[in-house]
């Protein structure tokens, strides 16, 4: 499987996992809790194929990290209507700016 599509495997599950975190409310709804553990296996499972077949620890981390910032506050703010300003918008996209520029920083 390449590289990418399991980052991007492995990005949805951490994604769906912090997301039904919320809903699971502290454990105590079921569906949700069982979405976070299994989110959250496949998530770590496939991350590990990932660095196991030679992917670049810093890479993938900081792909897989700022993917999931970015996906979990854009669900925040448009499922949960939690607040965003110019300052956390700015400050998301410098981190997605770092990765890419760990991205190019690697092709060299």
């Amino acid at each position: 499987m390449p590289p990418y599509l399991l980052l991007a495997i492995a990005i949805a599950g951490e994604v769906a996992a912090t997301t039904s975190l919320k809903l699971s409310e502290n454990f105590s709804k079921l569906v949700p809790s069982i979405v976070v553990v299994v989110g959250y296996l496949v998530a770590f499972g496939v991350l590990g194929k990932l660095l196991k077949d030679g992917f670049p620890v810093g890479v993938a981390y900081a792909i897989w990290a700022a993917a999931g910032i970015a996906a979990v506050a854009a669900i925040g703010a448009v499922f949960f209507a939690e607040p965003v300003n110019w300052t956390m918008a700015g400050g998301l996209l410098l981190i997605i700016g770092g990765v890419v520029m760990l991205e190019l920083g690697r092709a060299h």
